[in-house]
């Protein structure tokens, strides 16, 4: 931390832990085509949606909840 007033504090991060979506915004996404409840894969990076079969990948932190983007779960 620096002795500097007004200096903001120095931020960490490592680029070989993934970081997870916030815990609030997990609890108000739903299937863009089912709209039912979302899982986070935390080793995959992704939202899967059981009832639609697809998994919406996480990209920076940012999930992409297009159908387009999903990976069908058929796929494995």
């Amino acid at each position: 931390m620096s002795d500097t007033p007004g200096a903001q504090p120095s931020v960490e991060t490592s680029s070989s832990v993934p970081v997870g979506p916030d815990p609030r915004l997990l609890e108000l996404l739903v299937c863009p085509v089912t709209k039912t409840t979302l899982h986070y894969d935390a080793a995959r990076q992704e939202l899967v949606s059981k009832a639609a079969r697809l998994a919406f990948p996480i990209r920076s932190g940012v999930p992409l909840m297009s159908a387009e983007s999903a990976r069908h779960l058929d796929e494995d």
